[in-house]
């Protein structure tokens, strides 16, 4: 699925138990200290446990500054969609534009009914649903008295207002077809939870949103997608292990599926988990994100290389980059005259001016992969050798495309390497698959293209492991070196490899961003 180009957000979801009220004002107050965008509590107005939302965010919004606040999500059922607009507007004003609205269908229909809601079907659920965002709609339009007829929800001679201090949005906890179909024609926002959308879901639930945006009219970018997440600072799996891990994981989710918010599940307590979530996870997912974004817009109009290579027919007019044979180590991971070819390509094919401008684009991503390798190469070198120092190294990396604010060698490289990963998996995931069901010839070659890139994943740890050892001990820079020649070897040649087989299909083949 594409990266929708939003900013991004970090935000946490509070403990709404009333016993540990004080606690989650605290978490708050450390999220709006620290830097983050979004506090949001749950609604279940039928759990006694539990205090009231609406109130629970007026309070926490008068105990904080900047962070927005927002039901996640607001039970419909249980808040009559008239006077749910009135209240939602009402906060916006007294903070000046910080509230947002999260909208569920409803659900644990006895608790609801206990409390003489209604108790509504999935069907009726979703209808209703669509309603009250009509409903709130209108009532945040100023004109005169609103006549609006539904089955559930209507407006006979209301008068709008007050208005919202900002364009509050309307983010909908959507799981199942219909609900998902709603959401693109009609929210502002997406707003599900990883314990019932795991990442493995995302993209396919994405595609039936932007399905019904298009159907209705809309850019499928005009739904934000955010995410509740949950994990844990140890461990391993999704979002189980460092900081380091959480911002691959959620920098992959942001180019790969097009969330732009993260929604940090805290419990009492959590006071640490926020700290690191706002220190150490959200500045480096902003920062993965922004590299590629910037080296994709960078390099979209990058020349074409001019050697001609069989695979792709001259007429296309896009050169893939030879392969020169090449090799800096003695070390070889794999066999490359066993490497599948995909079909040749066919006299009445036809190519689109889309298609030739992927390709072009690939050349240009790789082509600025392989001038960051040669900078790194030459940096090591020049450690090495002794003939750089502190400042002078320092100057060189803050002119590259991917400085970090730690200048140092190790952490340049490091990036480096999280990018390649990035660029792969987004191959993987998005790239590989289209390909593969337009043209099933192709399956051998993106299956070997595939594994390729658990190779260069390998040799990336590597790379890291030399540099931990390095910084230990200056003169295992020798080391370092060896790996890198490797890392070097490997890449080119599956660059190379991935020009000539893809470029040509992906010319004829409609592939969606």
């Amino acid at each position: 699925m594409p990266d929708y180009g939003h900013p991004l957000e970090f935000g946490v979801f509070l403990p709404p138990a009333a016993a540990e009220f004080g606690e989650a004002l605290q978490l708050a107050q450390s999220a709006d200290v620290l830097g983050l965008d979004l506090v949001s509590v749950q609604d279940h107005p039928y759990q006694a446990a539990f205090l009231d939302t609406w109130t629970s965010l007026s309070v926490i919004a008068a105990a904080t500054q900047n962070v927005r606040v927002f039901p996640n999500v607001a039970n419909l059922p249980l808040r009559p969609p008239a006077v749910l607009a009135r209240a939602a507007a009402s906060l916006d004003i007294i903070t000046g534009g910080r509230v947002e609205l999260g909208l569920g269908a409803g659900a644990f229909w006895d608790g609801i009914a206990a409390m003489d809601g209604p108790r509504r079907t999935p069907g009726e659920s979703i209808e209703a649903l669509s309603e009250a965002i009509d409903v709130i709609r209108a009532l945040w339009t100023p004109g005169r008295g609103i006549r609006l007829p539904g089955r559930h929800y209507s407006l006979d001679g209301a008068h709008p207002g007050p208005f919202p201090a900002h364009p509050v949005g309307i983010w909908l906890g959507a799981y199942k077809r219909r609900m998902l179909r709603l959401t693109g024609a009609k929210a502002d926002g997406w707003l599900p939870s990883s314990p019932y959308a795991p990442p493995e879901q995302l993209a396919g639930m994405n595609e039936v949103i932007d399905e019904a945006a298009q159907e209705a009219g809309r850019s499928p970018s005009a739904v934000r997608r955010l995410y509740n997440i949950s994990g844990s600072f140890s461990g391993n799996g999704f979002l189980r292990g460092p900081a380091k891990a959480w911002v691959e994981q959620l920098a992959e989710l942001a180019l790969a599926d097009g969330i732009s918010g993260f929604v940090l599940m805290v419990e009492a307590g959590g006071d640490d988990d926020v700290r690191r979530f706002a220190e150490e996870v959200a500045p480096g997912v902003r920062e993965l994100v922004d590299q590629e974004r910037n080296m994709l817009a960078r390099e979209e109009d990058a020349p074409v290389l001019v050697a001609a290579t069989a695979p792709v027919p001259e007429h296309l007019g896009i050169t893939p980059t030879p392969d020169d044979g090449t090799r800096l180590s003695t070390e070889r991971l794999w066999d490359e005259s066993v490497r599948p070819t995909g079909p040749a390509p066919e006299a009445d094919a036809v190519y689109t001016a889309e298609g030739r401008v992927g390709g072009q684009q690939l050349i240009a991503i790789h082509d600025h992969l392989r001038a960051e390798l040669a900078r790194i190469r030459s940096l090591i070198r020049q450690v090495a050798d002794g003939a750089t120092d502190v400042a002078a190294a320092r100057s060189e990396i803050n002119t590259m495309t991917m400085r970090q604010n730690n200048w140092t060698m190790g952490a340049y490289c490091e990036s480096y390497c999280r990018l390649v990963t990035m660029h792969h998996t987004l191959e993987d995931r998005t790239l590989y698959p289209q390909l593969r069901r337009a043209d099933g010839r192709l399956t051998p070659v993106l299956a070997r293209l595939t594994e390729e890139h658990h190779v260069i994943h390998d040799v990336l740890e590597r790379v890291d492991a030399a540099l931990v050892a390095t910084v230990a001990d200056p003169a295992r820079i020798t080391e370092l070196s060896a790996v890198v020649d490797l890392l070097t070897d490997t890449l080119l040649s599956h660059l190379s490899y991935e020009e000539r087989e893809l470029i040509e299909p992906m010319a004829r083949i409609p592939i969606r961003h």
